[in-house]
């Protein structure tokens, strides 16, 4: 694992936000944007905000007031619409929901990178701060890809990979119902309004089942293009956690198993390339939902609150 913080040449320090220090936490990916006193998040112009998000692929905004409002306020400004996931609950509103996923360590992943509704953007506030450990972590994709062998390379890029997953129907429907912002009454939610909002590209099924649960299968490339960018990203859920769901079946869609070995070389890669996140009160995380998977070190501090919301951009920020 790498150290959190290297520092930005003088020039670079305060580049297309005024007021702000900027440091990286690696030297190509991750910025630290730490602002002025009295300095406001709603101050900072979403324009550059975003150029910088995809170059950084994730950013950390630090010592600016904020709260669960300050929050929920700054996501919507940023975003075309917020998303959830239909296991956790909203807090203050329809915006942040709390991580509340046990206290193990948990995988690297895209935030419903497993599912064909993978918001553009993942957003996380840390109202308070771990005392010791509890760490989120990050992995930037395009690093990943870069250093990946030549083999691992061709394997991912010859084969998209599927999952496979059951879900509960009370889950599914409270995901049509906020996605259809509660036009229609959970009683009257069907499987058909769960079909409509599945894209059109062929790359889900869904079977429903005696019980109304369903079983879908999600077809996707394990290596991306990022929503800010050309470059090629090595993200996925492929080392996703389950904590509130069944855990998917993944396997390459020619239906082959990924195999051990190949598995192993990419998490001993991850793992060399992942980055903690030592929160501080009132740090907010926006990350490039297409390039940058995130994870957790074991919680050692249950204290630790922290809140997380998922979005898609506005389209006119970029």
């Amino acid at each position: 694992m790498q150290g959190e913080y290297e520092m930005l040449d003088s020039q670079q320090r305060n580049a297309d936000l005024p007021g702000c220090e900027l440091r990286p936490c690696r030297a190509n990916s991750g910025l630290i944007v730490t602002g002025r006193p009295g300095q406001q998040l709603r101050d900072l112009d979403p324009r550059s905000v975003i150029a910088k998000l995809a170059t950084s692929g994730y950013l950390i905004f630090r010592g600016f007031p904020a709260d669960l409002s300050v929050f929920s306020e700054f996501v919507k400004s940023y975003s075309s619409r917020v998303t959830l996931d239909p296991a956790r609950k909203f807090h203050g509103g329809n915006v942040a929901q709390k991580v509340d996923a046990g206290v193990d360590a948990m995988g690297l992943h895209l935030e419903n990178g497993n599912s064909p509704f993978r918001p553009d953007l993942t957003w996380f506030f840390c109202e308070r701060a771990a005392t010791r450990g509890s760490q989120t972590t990050v992995c930037d994709g395009y690093e990943v890809w870069e250093k990946a062998s030549e083999s691992a390379r061709k394997q991912f890029l010859d084969q998209a990979i599927i999952y496979e997953r059951r879900v509960e129907e009370q889950k599914w429907k409270l995901f049509v119902y906020h996605n259809r912002e509660g036009k229609i009454p959970m009683e009257e939610i069907g499987i058909e309004h769960l079909n409509a909002l599945v894209d059109e590209q062929g790359t889900t099924t869904i079977d429903v089942k005696p019980d109304k649960s369903i079983l879908y299968s999600f077809r996707t490339p394990a290596v991306l293009r990022s929503r800010f960018g050309s470059g090629l990203a090595w993200a996925n859920s492929i080392f996703g956690p389950s904590y509130n769901y069944e855990a998917p079946r993944i396997f390459f869609a020619d239906g082959r198993d990924i195999s051990a070995g190949l598995l192993e070389e990419m998490r001993k890669l991850t793992d060399e390339l992942t980055v903690n996140i030592d929160w501080q009160d009132g740090d907010i995380a926006l990350i490039d939902n297409t390039r940058v998977m995130h994870g957790r070190r074991a919680i050692e501090d249950t204290g630790r609150k922290i809140y997380n919301a998922l979005s898609y951009l506005n389209p006119a920020l970029v």
